[in-house]
């Protein structure tokens, strides 16, 4: 902003002179008996040095700028208060072209303070200089209002600019604080609900592997698996889900997804499980995805060994170019979702919520009486980059 406004300043200036010069060309014109062109030598050198000010920036250049500007002012006046009679005794604008221009050197100060001292001293010099042509003249000196009123603007534009300026400095990190806050209470929600959903994963699948225990103890690898969540929620692994280490050739293997496991940890809780469709569908899943998959599905069938009645449960896979949808289905006693208690935060959060995190979705079929059908849809891996390369 600072160099957009130097360069309106200059074009004014630029404006003035040229127009100066047009002024002086005109007034010859009509009195041709008049010697004006010492008037048009003044403004080049003032024209030369703006462009040098305007070029460099450089400091220099604009105190010469001053010095020779006050000088071809002087010049510029005096040449036509010298004519007999005097041309611009009454025409102040043509007048204060020159003393203008002089006054817009400070285009090429970087900050108010500066420019505000440069702009009163082109003033200042303009006014000297154009007064002593008067008196040189023969002249009475008299107050030009319109150069006054040149300066006048240009300084009120240098306060407000500036004022704008800070006030929108001060504004921004107002803002950057805004758009922070809001990541870390977006952050913080998905950790909540990732917290809340692995908890109450966790200790549900713990009681039914108690409850359908037998004797005084657990089987070793149920307590194993026990051993592993708690681990999990003691420490800080949940909190990015990191992808699980596999072996590259066996990466694409339905019995290395989380969804496998899933269905192998009901399995060992007393579930029997048929699982059926296309399993070569859950590797076009990326890490995110496929984990929340797997957690979804385990919770469903948590669920279905808890509150259906019943031991025997579905799970088929479909595949398709834009999503991966997975398929839970009992014929135990179903349930009104509507009806759930707020308490009860299986398919609100476990499933649910988890989905559509990763931008997926769930929909639900279930009757009392007749069973459930829970149907988890995902997005694929080739889906999203379909959609880079469209949008590419």
């Amino acid at each position: 902003m600072s160099r957009s406004f130097g360069r309106s300043l200059n074009a004014v200036a630029y404006t003035c002179l040229f127009a100066a010069l047009v002024s002086v060309a005109a007034f010859q014109f009509s009195r041709p008996s008049a010697v004006l062109w010492p008037a048009m030598v003044a403004i080049v050198p003032m024209l030369v040095l703006l462009y040098l000010s305007a070029r460099t920036r450089d400091t220099l250049y604009s105190v010469a700028y001053l010095v020779v500007g006050a000088a071809c002012t002087y010049w510029f006046v005096l040449t036509f208060y010298s004519q007999s009679p005097p041309i611009l005794e009454s025409d102040a604008l043509s007048l204060a072209l020159p003393k203008i221009a002089l006054v817009m050197v400070g285009g090429s100060a970087p900050h108010i303070v500066p420019r505000l001292a440069w702009c009163t001293a082109g003033y200042l010099a303009a006014e000297l200089s154009a007064g002593a042509a008067m008196v040189v003249a023969g002249q009475r000196w008299e107050f030009f209002l319109t150069t006054f009123l040149a300066y006048a603007v240009t300084a009120i534009i240098f306060i407000v600019g500036s004022l704008s300026r800070r006030s929108s400095r001060r504004t921004q990190p107002m803002l950057h604080r805004a758009a922070r806050d809001e990541q870390l209470a977006a952050m913080r929600h998905r950790i909540e609900v990732k917290a809340a959903s692995l908890l109450h994963d966790t200790v549900l699948s713990h009681l039914a592997a108690i409850a359908g225990s037998v004797g005084d103890s657990l089987d070793p690898h149920l307590r194993n698996l026990v051993q592993r969540d708690l681990e999990i929620l003691v420490g800080e692994e949940w909190l990015t889900e990191p992808e699980p280490v596999v072996d590259p050739a066996l990466r694409h293997r339905w019995e290395q997804t989380p969804l496998f496991g899933a269905i192998a940890e009901s399995r060992l809780l007393g579930l029997d499980i048929e699982s059926t469709g296309d399993f070569d569908a859950i590797s076009e899943l990326d890490a995110e995805t496929s984990v929340s998959l797997g957690l979804a599905v385990k919770q469903c069938l948590v669920n279905v060994l808890r509150h259906s009645g019943l031991t025997r449960a579905e799970v088929a896979v479909f595949g398709s170019e834009s999503d991966v949808s997975v398929m839970v289905i009992d014929a135990g006693r179903g349930f009104t979702e509507a009806e759930t208690a707020p308490d009860r935060l299986g398919i609100r959060h476990s499933v649910r919520q988890r989905i559509e995190e990763v931008g997926g979705a769930v929909q639900i079929w279930s009757t009392p009486g007749r069973g459930t059908s829970i149907m988890i849809r995902v997005p694929a891996r080739s889906s999203e980059r379909s959609s880079e390369v469209d949008a590419s």
